[in-house]
């Protein structure tokens, strides 16, 4: 059956379905290729409405479509809405941990009679082999991948359940996929294809300059400073905000010392029971909390759009992280600020969360292990002693060096001509060390953000492989004055997302220009800013073509 793709048949169902009058910049072109059956991967930033992007489409679809999304808080909102337009062509349910198996039936049961079109589910539920049959059976027409980048070893959220999920997809009988992520730098979009096994799919990135942002940074000499300009924003913004440290410690002191000091702060932190994070959560999100000091582990599933102002009271690791945590203030569109207030020392507690390198022994053992027989994952805990996010970690190094894959009954086994154990785990070591370049590259790109002259949002946009022509006018640089006109392509050395090969640090794309400096992005050690001028006198890059060799 050739379904329509064009443009009137789309908003008619956004009018008619949603009660949306348009589609938003961004949009129109991911949904195009949902209805083609192509997979995409699509970035928009939180609150340009990623989640119309798999809804009006899914209408028009055969089949359920099967949404894969991590917060089961941020998965009642979605369906709350959804419900709430009591239309049956856009019913959704749910199977989770919340519910009883006489409701996760009911809800299977819903679907399959055509009475409910979406199915909001956990990876963790997926890799339960006979409720990935059920699903299965189901005969979904599209799967949508909320959240995406925590299926990416570079993502900020990462849970070991999500990298299986290219392989429960394909026991799904491979519908269309539907990444969808509010920010993703060139690794962590390329991490995503390869482990959601995407084939050739359509890439869209838009909207990446929120101009109802306004961004700021300031360096702190000592923590003096640093909390006289932290109190100054909160006597002069209107809130709710949030307040984002390093750790769970710094969590808790600064929301006593701000409750002492007359401010109405709780913390929240990855550290806290269950149910009180769930009634944090809840208590921020009714307008209950004004002042939340938080770790990221306060981030995905907040779906407010009244946050007037994000505060960062240290370095975050990386421009990723950062960008997704100012992201979520301005979600109404009305003036929002974020405030960087920034030590050197930040650095060097980011760095040392970076952790260090597997060891060599464990992941030996891992791959000797696999090769006996296939093993689910629970067998492997209780075998290794291993908890569920170390074990994940070292199977997702095995099953990148073809040492380890998850086979029938999700059991996890040795693919044929897999290395021997001993050659698998240096393999896997030296995996884990690049990624360990790239990571500390991009704490190194978010040092050189916070400490630009130039326009912040072009730095910033450029980090993420995209474009900014002109100034953005809504960063303190720009305020102030300081900052000088981008050059233009006819002035740069190398075309912006371009191959590249350095003799020393091998291909990588160049990622953008600042003044008279370029950022490449480098295969195999991450960021490098370079000055224009040295690289052209001497020589250091190449152009690549396609197929890696130079180019004369």
């Amino acid at each position: 059956m050739k379904l329509p793709v064009y443009g009137p048949r789309l908003r008619k169902v956004a009018r008619r379905h949603f009660g949306w009058p348009s589609l938003r910049p961004g949009q129109f072109k991911p949904m195009r290729a949902v209805l083609r059956r192509r997979d995409a991967l699509v970035v928009l930033p939180t609150g340009a409405g990623k989640s119309a992007i798999y809804q009006i489409p899914a209408v028009l679809l055969p089949g359920p479509t099967v949404v894969i999304s991590p917060l089961l808080a941020l998965q009642q909102d979605q369906i709350a809405a959804l419900n709430s337009r009591n239309d049956p062509l856009v019913r959704a349910v749910r199977v989770s941990s919340a519910e009883t198996p006489k409701q996760q039936r009911a809800a299977i049961d819903e679907l399959r009679a055509g009475r409910a079109e979406f199915l909001f589910i956990t990876p963790e539920q997926l890799s339960d082999p006979e409720r990935l049959a059920e699903v299965r059976d189901l005969r979904p027409g599209l799967v949508a991948v909320d959240e995406a980048h925590c299926i990416s070893a570079w993502g900020h959220d990462f849970r070991p359940d999500y990298l299986a999920l290219g392989e429960m997809i394909k026991h799904l009988g491979r519908p269309p996929v539907l990444a969808l992520t509010a920010t993703a730098s060139p690794p962590v979009r390329d991490d995503i294809i390869e482990r959601l096994r995407l084939k050739r799919p359509e890439i869209h990135v838009s909207g990446l300059d929120r101009r109802n942002l306004f961004l700021e940074v300031a360096y702190c000499a000592n923590e003096d400073y640093r909390w006289r300009r932290l109190t100054a924003l909160l006597d002069e913004a209107a809130r709710p905000g949030i307040v984002y440290v390093a750790t769970r410690r710094a969590a808790e002191e600064l929301a006593a010392k701000l409750s002492a000091a007359g401010y109405a702060a709780e913390h929240y932190h990855g550290g806290m029971a269950a149910g009180e994070r769930r009634q944090r959560h809840e208590d921020f999100s009714h307008d209950k909390i004004e002042i939340m000091v938080a770790t990221s582990a306060f981030g995905m599933g907040i779906d407010k759009p009244n946050i007037r102002w994000v505060a960062h009271v240290a370095l975050p690791d990386s421009p990723d992280s950062y960008f997704q945590e100012i992201g979520r203030c301005g979600r109404d569109g009305e003036p929002a600020r974020a405030l960087l207030l920034w030590r050197a020392e930040d650095e060097a507690i980011q760095r040392y969360f970076s952790g260090g390198a597997p060891e060599a022994a464990e992941l030996r053992d891992l791959a000797a292990a696999l090769r006996e027989k296939p093993q689910t994952r629970t067998a492997l805990r209780t075998r290794t002693g291993f908890g569920q996010r170390k074990l994940g970690q070292l199977l997702g190094l095995l099953e990148q060096v073809g040492a380890a894959t998850t086979g029938g009954g999700n059991k996890v086994t040795v693919p044929v001509f897999a290395p021997l154990p001993a050659a698998a785990a240096d393999a896997a070591v030296a995996i884990h060390e690049r990624r360990q370049a790239v990571q500390s590259s991009r704490t190194d790109m978010m040092r050189a953000l916070a400490e630009t002259r130039s326009c912040r949002t072009q730095t910033l946009l450029a980090y993420f492989g995209e474009r900014l022509k002109n100034p953005c006018g809504h960063c303190d640089n720009c305020a102030e004055g300081t900052v000088e006109q981008a050059p233009q392509p006819t002035d740069e050395l190398f075309r912006v997302h371009s191959r590249v090969r350095h003799a020393e640090w091998g291909g990588g794309m160049v990622m953008g220009y600042e003044e008279d400096r370029m950022t490449v992005l480098f295969d195999e050690v991450g960021y490098k800013t370079l000055s224009v001028p040295v690289v052209e006198e001497n020589a250091l890059l190449v152009a690549e073509t396609k197929n890696g060799k130079d180019r004369a």
